[in-house]
């Protein structure tokens, strides 16, 4: 391997990769890549396709994942002006990905919940003995 040639391991305390997967792994970054997955949005539209997400937080993911070159911003000349966000090449294999694991995750809602019950009722029987 070259001196120069970079190596990253998302496990390593400092590679360079955990902010950019911090970013895409939390729940707006994932929410919004896979929101764009479905084609070219408005803020505003993916404002709504992202529920739960404050102005301000969708603001700050587009921009983290423009940085990290997932997510390209448009501005388009027109009275008033409109901005547009598209996913990159890598963001679009990204959000491929992330969205084969939202599928598993919602597949496997039922079994979680019956988990999830069954994980507080003997967690509040022993807190109340």
């Amino acid at each position: 391997m070259a001196p120069d040639e970079l190596v990253f391991d998302v496990f390593a305390k400092n590679c360079t990769s955990r902010p950019v997967m911090e970013t895409v792994a939390g729940r707006w970054g994932l929410l919004t890549l896979a929101a764009l997955l479905e084609g070219t949005h408005r803020f505003n539209e993916l404002r709504r396709r992202v529920s739960g997400v404050s102005e301000k937080m969708l603001s700050q993911t587009l921009h983290a994942l423009e940085r990290d070159g997932l997510v390209v911003r448009e501005v388009l000349s027109a009275i008033p002006p409109r901005v547009e966000y598209s996913l990159t090449d890598g963001g679009r294999r990204i959000a491929v990905k992330l969205t084969e694991l939202i599928d598993l995750v919602e597949a496997e809602m039922p079994q979680i919940t019956v988990a999830q019950e069954r994980y507080d009722t003997v967690k509040d029987a022993l807190e109340t003995s």
